[in-house]
């Protein structure tokens, strides 16, 4: 017996689709414009090029090594409470790279940002295969991947425009106001 969908079940798809697609854009977005910012972060922190490589590596690696670990946490914990946590600890971690006072402390922050990328990452498509029916689900999970491929090709863009117009710390500062609200919005609307 086939269940009618409820206006209340097609807003939890949609806020479940808008959240985890903005969680996966700023995750990836923060990728790009951090490489972008190097050069500015080597004369402003006198960082040398090992330190700048571990600036890209330490989220890389935490991200790669925790992507498995992030999605079995949610089926484990709750994939929403994860998502949440993740998104805690990569909002955080953005704000702490902004703050750091010399490279090392951006090394440690940019690993916990990966950590946290890591858990965000999977629940975003785990929480949208969930959210949608079958016959559904490819253009979800279509429009979440054209979501992420736009932060791909902007991150650049956006990471120049940040660090040439305003600052480097705004390369992390970027992350702070979308973390903020994606938080709020998936514990009040993703089921």
């Amino acid at each position: 017996m086939r269940r009618i969908a409820t206006q209340g079940d097609v807003l939890n798809k949609r806020w479940t689709l808008v959240v985890a697609a903005l969680a996966a854009f700023m995750t990836a977005l923060d990728t790009l414009v951090v490489t972008t910012a190097l050069p500015v972060l080597r004369v402003d922190r006198g960082a040398s090029l090992s330190d700048l490589e571990w600036t890209v590596n330490a989220y890389n690696l935490a991200f790669a090594c925790l992507l498995l670990t992030g999605a079995a946490l949610g089926d484990r914990f709750g994939r929403r409470r994860m998502l949440v946590l993740g998104l805690l600890a990569f909002t955080g971690a953005s704000a702490a790279a902004a703050l750091s006072p010399g490279a090392g402390m951006l090394v440690v922050a940019r690993a916990v940002q990966g950590a946290g990328a890591a858990i965000v990452t999977p629940l975003t498509l785990t929480l949208i295969s969930d959210a949608f029916p079958a016959e559904k689900r490819g253009a979800a999970i279509g429009l979440w991947g054209g979501i992420v491929g736009l932060a791909v090709a902007a991150g650049p863009v956006v990471g120049g425009a940040v660090v040439g117009g305003i600052d480097w710390h705004w390369a992390f500062w970027l992350s702070g106001p979308v973390g903020l609200a994606l938080i709020p919005l998936a514990l009040a609307k993703v089921p």
